[in-house]
C-alpha cells in the first residue's frame, strides 16, 4: 500500500468522516444520555470488563453506522462515473482496494480506539483490581467495526445506488438489536435460547453483573465470523467481474457456518462468572470480590458493627459473616440466600450507596430480615420487605428511619413501617425478642412475611 496515496485518500474519501461520526456519537451516547452505564455498579468507568462490554454495546448503534459510511465510500467510483477508466489502467483493482479499504479501516478503528482508551484512562483511577481479561471484547469490537465498514463498501461498489446506505443502515440496526434483544446475560429468550444464531450480532446486552464476562467460544466465534465478513467485504470492493463477485461470498458464509459449529449453544455459555473478579477478599468475617476490593475498608468497620449487634439480638442464629454475593442471578430470579452469612449487593442502592451508620442498619436490616421476592439486582425489594428491615434494625439501633437509596420512598417506607414499630416497641421485652426471631426465622428460610408477623402475625 503507497503511504502517500493513503494519505490523499484520507484527505478526500468519507473515511475522516467516518471515524469523527464515530467518535462524536460515542461520546453522546456515553455522556449526554444519562443510561445505564452511569448507574448502578456496573459503571462503564468502574471496572475493566464493564468498561469494554460498555462499549461494545456502543456496537449496536456504532456498526450500522460503519455498515453505511462503508457503502457511501464504495460509491464513490460510481458517482464520479470513473468505473470503465479504473479497469482499463494496469493498476490491478485489489490495490485500490486496498487503498479505500485501509483509510477506512484505520478511521473506524481509531474512532473506537479512542474511547475505549478514554475509558480505560477513567478505570485506572478508579478499579484496583486489574486484569487484561477485558481485551478480547474490545479487540472483536475493533474487528467487528473494520469488517462492517468493508462489507459496507463492497455492497456499495456492487449496488450502486444512492438508497443503499441509508437501506443498509437500517437492515444493520433492526439486525443487531434483534439479535442484541435475544443474548441478555440474565434470562436470555425462550425463542432463542438454543440459537448460536443471536451471537453473530457484534453488540452484546447491557451490563448488570460485573462478575460475567465472554466466554473463550464465543470470541472464537465471533471472530471467525468477522473475519470471513471482512475478507468478503474486500472481495467484492475488488471484484470486476459477475463471477468474482459470487465467489466473494464464500468468506462470509464459511465463516457463518464455522461460527455457529463453535459458539455455544447453551446461553449459560455465553456470558461466564470471571472467577479471579469472584475471588472473596476478606478483612475478619467481612469479605468482597476482588473486583471491589477497594471498598473493603469502607465495608469493614460497619460490617463488624453490624455482626456484634445481631449476635446480641439473636444469639446463636446470627448470622456470623458478611461477604459479597456473587452467584450468578437472572434477572427475575430470588437473590442469593445464606443462613450465616449477610450478603451483600453493591448494585443495590440500599447497600451500595451508604457508609457509616446508615451502611450499619443497611446490613442489620439485610441480615436480619433478607429478602425473599425475586427482584432486579439493582432494587431494594418490596415495600414490606423494606419496612421490615426497617423495623429490626430500627428495633436495635432504638430508633426507625428510612433507608435512603432505595426505590420506594422515605414516606412510603415510613408509612408501613411505623405502626408496626410502634405495636413492637409496646410489648414486654420477651414479646419483641419472639417477634423478632420469629421474622427473622421466616425471612431465612423465606416461610412467612416478617412484616406480618413482627405485626403480630405468624409464619405460614
Amino acid at each position: 500500500m503507497n503511504g502517500r496515496v493513503l494519505r490523499i485518500e484520507l484527505r478526500r474519501s468519507v473515511a475522516p468522516w467516518a471515524g469523527v461520526l464515530s467518535f462524536c456519537l460515542a461520546l453522546a451516547f456515553l455522556y449526554l444520555v444519562s443510561g445505564p452505564w452511569w448507574k448502578g455498579a456496573a459503571l462503564w468507568t468502574s471496572q475493566w470488563t464493564s468498561m469494554a462490554l460498555w462499549t461494545r454495546f456502543l456496537l449496536a448503534v456504532l456498526w450500522p453506522l460503519a455498515l453505511a459510511l462503508g457503502a457511501l465510500q464504495g460509491l464513490r467510483d460510481h458517482r464520479s462515473r470513473m468505473s470503465e477508466l479504473l479497469t482499463s489502467t494496469p493498476r490491478p483493482a485489489r490495490h485500490r482496494a486496498a487503498t479505500t479499504a485501509g483509510a477506512m479501516a484505520i478511521t473506524v478503528t481509531s474512532a473506537f480506539a479512542l474511547v475505549v482508551l478514554l475509558g480505560a484512562a477513567q478505570v485506572v483511577g478508579a478499579a484496583e483490581y486489574t486484569h487484561l481479561g477485558w481485551l478480547p471484547i474490545s479487540l472483536v469490537a475493533l474487528l467487528a467495526l473494520v469488517a462492517g465498514a468493508l462489507l459496507g463498501m463492497g455492497i456499495g461498489r456492487n449496488l450502486p445506488s444512492p438508497l443503499t446506505p441509508p437501506a443498509l443502515a437500517v437492515a444493520a440496526f433492526v439486525f443487531v438489536n434483534l439479535l442484541r434483544m435475544s443474548t441478555e446475560s440474565a434470562v436470555p429468550s425462550p425463542m432463542w435460547a438454543s440459537s448460536r444464531v443471536t451471537l453473530l450480532s457484534p453488540a452484546v446486552d447491557e451490563v448488570r453483573d460485573v462478575f460475567l464476562t465472554l466466554s473463550a467460544p464465543v470470541h472464537l466465534g465471533q471472530t471467525v465470523w468477522l473475519l470471513g465478513m471482512a475478507v468478503t467485504g474486500f472481495a467484492l470492493l475488488a471484484a470486476a467481474t459477475p463471477r468474482a463477485r459470487l465467489l466473494a461470498l464464500a468468506p462470509v458464509l464459511a465463516g457463518a457456518v464455522i461460527a455457529l459449529l463453535v459458539l455455544p449453544a447453551d446461553p449459560r455459555r455465553v456470558y461466564v462468572v470471571d472467577e479471579a473478579a469472584a475471588a472473596q477478599v476478606c478483612d475478619g468475617p467481612v469479605c468482597v470480590a476482588a473486583v471491589h476490593q477497594d471498598r473493603l475498608a469502607g465495608l469493614a468497620g460497619p460490617g463488624k458493627e453490624a455482626l456484634r449487634l445481631m449476635r446480641d439480638a439473636l444469639g446463636g442464629e446470627a448470622p456470623t459473616s458478611v461477604r459479597e454475593s456473587t452467584a450468578r442471578r437472572g434477572i427475575f430470579d430470588a437473590p442469593e440466600r445464606s443462613r450465616r452469612a449477610v450478603l451483600v449487593d453493591f448494585g443495590d442502592g440500599v447497600l451500595g450507596d451508604v457508609r457509616g451508620e446508615q451502611l450499619t442498619r443497611a446490613l442489620l436490616g439485610q441480615g436480619m430480615a433478607p429478602n425473599c421476592s425475586a427482584r432486579s439486582a439493582n432494587e431494594s425489594g418490596t415495600v414490606g420487605e423494606l419496612a421490615a428491615q426497617g423495623v429490626v434494625a430500627g428495633w436495635v439501633l432504638g430508633d426507625l428511619r428510612p433507608f435512603p437509596g432505595a426505590i420506594h420512598t422515605p414516606a412510603d417506607q415510613l408509612a408501613t413501617a411505623g405502626p408496626v414499630f410502634k405495636e413492637l416497641k409496646a410489648l414486654p421485652w420477651s414479646g419483641q425478642i419472639a417477634r423478632v426471631k420469629a421474622a427473622h426465622t421466616a425471612a431465612v428460610s423465606c416461610s412467612g412475611d416478617p412484616l406480618d408477623i413482627l405485626d403480630g402475625g405468624t409464619a405460614r
